[in-house]
C-alpha cells in the first residue's frame, strides 16, 4: 500500500522568492515511498507527472514522514539554526568515547552560508548532507588518503550531527562517518582514520576479509566480529593472534584491552583459532605421545586417564599436576571455560594469566580422553619463567610446587582487579565468631578466585606472651594443613663389628641408639652384644676403600647418615706404654711405571677394607709393623710355603745403590724394580676386581697430613677419590735393617696361624724384606663383589706411555757397568709405607727411624705387587663377614594415624629464637607461646605430611606409615567451632589422590594416586605411565600430600567403573614407549660394602 507524500513546489518569480499561492503551487502526488527514499528530488521530480503551468521550479522540499531515511524534519529558523549548532560546537569539549563526526567542508561551509543569509528561499541551500568529496570511490566508502580537519572536512560532536541529519537528510547509500574519541598519550583526538584491520581464520589463511575498528575498540569486539564474519559455532573456545610482519605472530591474550593498548595497527592480520577437540591448539600443537601413528585420530579413553612424559627430573610436577588434575572443582572449572571470564592481566601479583591459561591447556588436553600420554613442556616453560627456583631440571618438592601453583592461580583469577590496604585488628577479648568473620571478610576483600572458594580455610592463631602473660588472637586463611609426623626418639643402625681376633669375620649387627645420642652411646649399644668395653672400641666410615671419618666418642650421631657404612673396630687393651692408633690401607702397585708425573714410579690403587689398630709407639718400625700385619691379614692373606721361594737381586755396589736410592721417589733403584716385577712372569693387575683408582703420587700429596677428624664435606663425599695420588711404593730404605724381618722359616711359620679382618684398595710396588723365598707357585684368585665406580686421577696409560715404561732402556742416572755383582735375598710379600688420609705416598719415613710419624693421626699403606697379591692374597675370603641375629630380627614400621598428626598440629610450641614475636605490652620481642586451632575447613582440604625433618643438627626423611582413612575423615573432634548450624557444611571428608615420595633426602621419585571423578576408579599415574589401582594399595609410607574432598560437594560417578563388569587382561592404561628418567639416583644410598655372606 503506497503512502501519499505532499510535495510543496515553489517557483522562483521574477519578482522575488515570494511562493506561488497555494492553490497553484501544491500538488498531490501518489507514489512509493521506496522509489523516493535516498533519491534526490530532482529523480522524484522528473519521475512523477506534475501537471502545472509553472515549468520553473528552483527547489524542491519534500515534507516526508519521519520513517523515511531521506526524510527531514521542518527545520526550524535560520538563525535558530545558526545559533543551536556554533554552540554545541562551542561548548562540546572532547571525551574519550565520545562519538563525533565527519562532515564535508564545503557542504558545511555552504549551510553556514545559508543560514547567515537569513533567507529561506537563498541560492546557498546546501541540501542533503554530501561527504562524497571525501570518497575515494562511491563502493567502498574508504577515506581518502591524508584529509585534513578543516580543509577537506569538519568535526561537529553527536548532538549537531543529528540535528542537522534531521533537518537536512543525507544522500542515500553514504555511510555516516562516525568517529571516536580516543585518549592518546597526552591527548585527546577524534580518530579520523580508524585502525584497518586484516581479519582471517587460522584454518583458512587465505580467506581475508577487512574492517575497520577504533583505537577504543576492545579485541572482544574484534573477536566477536569474527565469529559473526566466519560463522563460528557458539560456544567454540577461540583466541587470537596479532601477525605483524611474516614471522612474528603474538597472542592477544586480554580480549578486554583497547586496540590502542594491543598496540594494533592498520595493516596488521588478526587471526583467529579454535581449540581443537583433544584440547590442543591448531598453532602449537604439543608433542602427543602415542603407541603408534596411525592412533593420532583414533584413540579415545577414559578422560582424565592420561599420563604426563616426564621431560627430565619432571616426576615433582606430574604428581602434583594428576592431584590436581583429578580434583573435580577446580577441573569442570577449566573444562568450562569459566576461567576466560576472571583472568586477571593487571594483578602485579600474578603472572598476567599466562600461568592459568597454560594449566588450562593441560587440563583440556588430559580430559579430551584422545591421548595416552601429554607432554607439559609448555607449562614446564612457564613455571620456570614465573619461578626460578623451577628453571632447570633439577629435583624439587611437589608440595612446593603445588604451594606455588595454586598461589599463581589465585593471582591469575583473582577477582579483585585493585586490592585495597587492610589494617588487620587483634581481637581485644572480642568473641572468636565477630572477629572470624571480620578475617574473612577482609580476606574476600583482597583475595577472591575459584582457589579461595575451594581451597581456603581459616584457622585460628594464639599468642601467649611469656612475661606479661598478653594473649594475641588473630584468624589466618590457610590453602593447605602442613601437619608434623610424631618423630621417634631412637634410631636403628646397622653396622659391621671388626673383632680383635684375626681369625673372625666381620659381623653386621643392628643396634638401637638415641637419636640425639653420640658416637659413645653407639658402642655401649653394641657392647651389650660383643662383650667387648666401649673404650677398646673406635668408630669410622668407610668409604671407597679408606677412612672417610674416625670419629670421637664424644662426637653426635647426627653425623652419620644412614647409608654411611660404619665400622666398629675392637682395640686391643690399652697398657701402660704410649700406643698409637694406625689405620692400615691395602693398596695394589701397576705394572707399568708413570712417566708422566715427572718420576718413573708406579701408579697404586686402594682395594680391599682398611683396618684400625693400637700398636705400641716402640713397635712402630717396619720390620715389627711387617709382622703385625701378617698377623692381622693372615685369614686371607697366605704366608709363602717353605718349599716356595721368594728372592730379589740385590746390587753389591753399595755406594751407587746409595746414590740411586737418594735419587729415586722412594728409595729403590730401577733395576731392583725389574727384579721385583721378574718375580712373577705371568701378571694379572687387579685380579680381585679391586677399585680402579689409580694414584699418581706428586709433590703435593706428600704434605697432607690431615688431623683424624679432618673430612670433607659430606657433599663432596664423591670427589674424594680423586685425592689419590699415583704412588711408587717399593723397598723401604734397607739400611734400617730389612734383611731381620721374617728372615727365618720359623718367622713366616710363626705368622702363618694368625688372621686379620679388613683390606683396602691400593697398589703398591716393593718389598721391605729380601730373605723371603723367590719361587712360589701363585694361589687361587677369585674376583671380589663389584664395587661402585669411583671417579680418577688423570691416567697415563696411553700406549707411548705404556712402551716407555716396558723399555729395557734404563734412565739416564743408571750406569749398567757398575751393576754387575747382584746377591739373591728374601723377599717380602708387601712393602710398608706412610700414607696420608687419602691413601696417597708420604716421601721419607717417620720420626725417628720408624714406618709412621706421630706428629698427626698416622696413616700407612701396605703395597703389594700385582703378582704377589694375585698368589698369596684370597679376595674371596677378605670379602666374606657374617651377620648378627639382631640382622634376622624384621624392622616393624612405625605406624601413625593421621588424626595424631593433626593433633600435633594444634599442640602448643614455643616460637624458636629465630623467629620471636614483637610483644606490643613488652616493647620487645619474646619467644612466645603459639598455638594453632582449625576455625573453618575448605571444600577440598589438602594435608601435608612434614616428612622432612630439618634441624640445626639433623636431617631426615620419615619413613612412618600414616593410616589415613579413605572415606569418612571427620574433623568435627578438631574444629574449634562446635555449633555448627544447620547453614554450615559438615566436616566428613572422602580422600581424591595422594602424592607419593619414595627414596631420601637427596633423590627419589614422585608418582600419584588418584580416584576420576567420572568412574570413580583410582588409578596409579607414574609419569606417562598410567595403572590400575586398588584401595588397598594407596596407603604406604611414601604418602606425602593428601586430597580430601568434603562430602556434601561429591556428585555421584556418570560412568560405571571399568572394573566392575570386566577384569582387563593387564592393569597398563597408558604407558608411553619412551621410558622416564633414570632413577639411579635413587638407589645411590646403597651400601659401598661389597662383602659377601656366609
Amino acid at each position: 500500500m503506497h503512502r501519499i507524500e505532499e510535495v510543496q513546489l515553489r517557483k522562483l518569480s521574477s519578482s522575488g522568492s515570494q511562493p506561488l499561492p497555494t492553490s497553484a503551487n501544491t500538488v498531490l502526488c501518489c507514489f512509493p515511498v521506496h522509489q523516493c527514499s535516498g533519491r534526490p528530488l530532482s529523480y522524484i521530480f522528473r519521475h512523477v507527472n506534475v501537471h502545472h503551468s509553472c515549468d520553473i521550479y528552483d527547489r524542491l522540499i519534500p515534507i516526508m514522514t519521519a520513517n523515511s531515511r531521506c526524510s527531514a524534519a521542518e527545520p526550524p529558523g535560520l538563525e535558530t539554526q545558526r545559533r543551536e549548532i556554533e554552540c554545541l560546537l562551542r561548548e562540546c569539549e572532547l571525551r574519550a568515547g565520545d562519538s563525533w563526526y565527519v562532515v564535508d567542508r564545503r557542504w558545511f561551509e555552504q549551510w553556514r552560508e545559508f543560514v547567515e543569509s537569513g533567507d529561506q528561499n537563498s541560492s546557498s541551500f546546501p541540501g542533503q548532507i554530501d561527504n562524497t568529496e571525501l570518497f575515494e570511490d562511491q563502493d567502498s566508502y574508504h577515506l581518502k588518503e591524508r584529509l585534513v580537519e578543516n580543509e577537506d572536512f569538519v568535526l561537529v560532536p553527536a548532538e549537531a550531527w543529528h540535528k542537522l541529519l534531521a533537518w537536512y537528510g543525507m544522500v542515500d547509500g553514504q555511510p555516516p562517518l562516525e568517529r571516536k574519541v580516543v585518549d592518546l598519550p597526552s591527548t585527546l583526538k577524534v580518530e579520523v582514520y580508524p585502525v584497518e584491520i586484516f581479519l582471517c581464520l587460522h584454518s583458512n589463511m587465505e580467506n581475508v576479509i577487512t574492517d575497520q575498528f577504533s583505537r577504543t575498540d576492545s579485541i572482544h569486539a574484534i573477536q566477536t566480529a569474527m565469529c559473526r564474519a566466519f560463522s563460528v559455532p557458539p560456544g567454540s573456545e577461540c583466541r587470537l593472534w596479532m601477525k605483524s610482519s611474516d614471522s612474528s605472530c603474538e597472542r592477544l591474550r586480554n580480549v578486554h584491552v583497547s586496540v590502542l593498548d594491543a598496540c594494533l595497527s592498520s595493516g596488521m592480520t588478526v587471526i583467529m583459532e579454535m581449540r581443537n577437540s583433544d584440547g590442543t591448539w591448531p598453532s602449537s600443537r604439543p608433542q602427543i605421545m602415542r603407541n603408534s601413528v596411525e592412533e593420532q585420530d583414533s584413540y579415545r579413553g577414559q578422560p582424565g586417564v592420561c599420563g604426563l612424559t616426564n621431560l627430565g627430573n619432571t616426576c615433582f610436577m606430574n604428581s602434583a599436576l594428576q592431584c590436581l588434575s583429578n580434583t573435580p572443582p577446580l577441573t569442570e572449572y577449566f573444562l568450562e571455560n569459566l576461567y576466560l571470564n576472571e583472568l586477571n592481566f593487571t594483578n602485579p601479583l600474578g603472572m598476567k594469566g599466562e600461568i592459568a591459561e597454560a594449566y588450562a591447556d593441560v587440563i583440556k588436553q588430559m580430559w579430551s580422553g584422545r591421548h595416552y600420554s601429554v607432554v607439559p613442556r609448555v607449562f614446564k616453560t612457564k613455571v620456570g619463567h614465573f619461578a626460578s627456583q623451577f628453571l632447570g631440571y633439577q629435583q624439587h618438592d611437589s608440595q612446593e610446587l603445588l604451594s606455588f601453583l595454586l598461589d599463581g592461580l589465585h593471582e591469575d583469577l583473582n577477582r579483585v582487579k585493585n586490592k585495597e590496604y587492610i589494617e588487620l585488628r587483634d581481637a581485644d577479648g572480642r568473641p572468636d565468631h565477630e572477629v572470624a568473620g571480620e578475617a574473612w571478610r577482609n580476606h574476600l576483600r583482597r583475595n577472591d578466585s575459584v582457589i579461595v572458594d575451594k581451597f581456603h580455610g581459616l584457622f585460628k592463631s594464639t599468642l601467649v606472651c611469656p612475661e606479661c602473660r598478653k594473649v594475641s588472637v588473630t584468624f589466618d586463611p590457610f590453602c593447605y594443613l602442613s601437619v608434623p609426623l610424631p618423630v621417634s626418639k631412637e634410631r636403628v643402625m646397622e653396622v659391621f663389628f671388626v673383632s680383635l681376633d684375626p681369625s673372625a669375620k666381620p659381623v653386621q649387627h643392628r643396634v638401637v641408639v638415641p637419636k640425639a645420642g653420640k658416637v659413645s652411646d653407639l658402642c655401649a649399644a653394641l657392647s651389650d652384644m660383643t662383650n667387648v668395653p666401649p673404650t677398646q672400641m673406635v668408630v669410622a666410615d668407610v668409604f671407597n676403600h679408606r677412612f672417610y671419618k674416625i670419629y670421637n666418642a664424644d662426637e653426635s650421631l647426627s653425623c652419620i647418615l644412614d647409608r654411611d657404612d660404619i665400622f666398629v673396630y675392637e682395640l686391643a687393651q690399652v697398657s701402660q706404654e704410649e700406643q698409637v692408633l694406625l689405620a692400615l690401607y691395602l693398596r695394589e702397585r701397576s705394572h707399568y711405571r708413570d712417566y708422566g708425573s715427572g718420576s718413573s714410579s708406579y701408579g697404586t690403587s686402594l682395594f680391599g677394607h682398611p683396618l684400625l689398630l693400637n700398636v705400641p709407639q716402640s713397635r712402630c718400625s717396619r720390620e715389627e709393623l711387617y709382622s703385625l700385619f701378617l698377623q692381622r691379614l693372615a685369614r686371607y692373606v697366605r704366608t709363602p710355603d717353605p718349599s716356595e721361594e721368594l728372592e730379589e737381586e740385590v746390587e753389591e755396589e753399595e755406594d751407587e745403590e746409595e746414590e740411586l736410592y737418594k735419587s729415586q721417589t722412594n728409595g729403590i733403584s730401577d733395576d731392583e724394580q725389574e727384579g721385583a716385577e721378574a718375580a712373577g712372569s705371568s701378571t694379572t693387575p687387579n685380579c680381585g676386581g679391586s677399585s680402579s683408582d689409580s694414584q699418581s703420587d706428586g709433590t703435593a700429596a706428600a704434605e697432607l697430613q690431615p688431623d683424624v677428624n679432618q673430612t670433607p664435606r659430606s657433599a663432596e663425599r664423591e670427589d674424594a677419590e680423586t685425592s689419590n695420588g699415583s704412588v711408587v711404593q717399593t723397598e723401604p730404605d734397607h739400611c734400617a735393617g730389612g734383611d731381620q724381618a721374617c728372615s727365618t722359616e720359623e718367622g713366616m711359620s710363626a705368622c702363618a696361624d694368625q688372621s686379620a679382618t679388613g683390606c683396602t684398595d691400593q697398589s703398591a710396588t716393593g718389598c721391605t724384606d729380601r730373605s723371603a723365598c723367590a719361587d712360589q707357585s701363585p694361589t687361587g684368585c677369585t674376583d671380589a663383589a663389584p664395587e661402585q665406580p669411583c671417579e680418577t686421577t688423570e691416567e697415563e696409560s696411553t700406549e707411548t706411555k705404556q712402551e716407555e715404561a716396558c723399555s729395557p732402556t734404563p734412565p739416564p742416572n743408571e750406569n749398567p757397568a757398575k751393576r754387575r755383582a747382584c746377591r739373591r735375598r728374601r723377599k717380602n710379600l708387601f712393602t710398608i709405607q706412610a700414607v696420608n688420609s687419602n691413601g696417597t705416598t708420604e716421601r721419607g719415613t717417620g720420626d725417628g727411624g720408624s714406618a709412621v710419624s706421630f706428629s698427626s693421626q698416622p696413616y700407612v699403606a701396605i703395597d703389594w705387587d700385582p703378582d704377589m697379591k694375585k698368589r698369596f692374597y684370597n679376595e674371596n675370603e677378605a670379602e666374606k663377614y657374617v651377620k648378627h641375629s639382631s640382622m634376622e630380627v624384621p624392622q616393624q614400621q612405625a605406624t601413625v594415624q593421621l588424626q595424631e598428626c593433626i593433633e600435633l598440629f594444634t599442640t602448643v610450641e614455643t616460637l624458636e629464637e629465630e623467629n620471636p614475636w614483637y610483644c606490643p605490652v613488652c616493647k620487645k620481642h619474646q619467644l612466645a607461646t603459639k598455638k594453632l586451632d582449625l576455625w573453618s575447613l575448605p571444600e577440598v582440604l589438602i594435608i601435608h605430611l612434614k616428612r622432612f625433618s630439618y634441624t640445626k643438627f639433623t636431617r631426615e626423611k620419615l619413613d612412618s606409615i600414616v593410616d589415613f582413612p579413605l572415606r569418612d575423615l571427620d574433623f568435627s573432634d578438631f574444629l574449634l567451632r562446635k555449633s555448627l548450624s544447620s547453614e554450615e557444611p559438615p566436616s566428613r571428608y572422602d580422600l581424591i589422590a595422594v602424592s607419593n615420595h619414595y627414596g631420601g633426602l637427596r633423590d627419589g621419585h614422585y608418582t600419584s594416586y588418584a580416584k576420576n571423578k567420572d568412574n570413580a576408579q583410582w588409578y596409579y599415574f607414574d609419569d606417562s605411565k598410567v595403572t590400575y589401582a586398588s584401595e588397598d594399595q594407596i596407603m604406604t609410607n611414601a604418602a606425602y600430600v593428601l586430597f580430601y574432598h568434603r562430602q556434601d560437594k561429591i556428585r555421584k560417578p556418570t560412568l560405571p567403573s571399568p572394573l566392575t563388569n570386566s577384569t582387563p587382561s593387564t592393569n597398563n592404561i597408558a604407558s608411553n614407549k619412551d621410558e622416564d628418567e633414570a632413577l639411579g639416583a635413587s638407589s645411590s644410598s646403597s651400601s659401598y660394602i661389597t662383602m659377601e655372606t656366609d
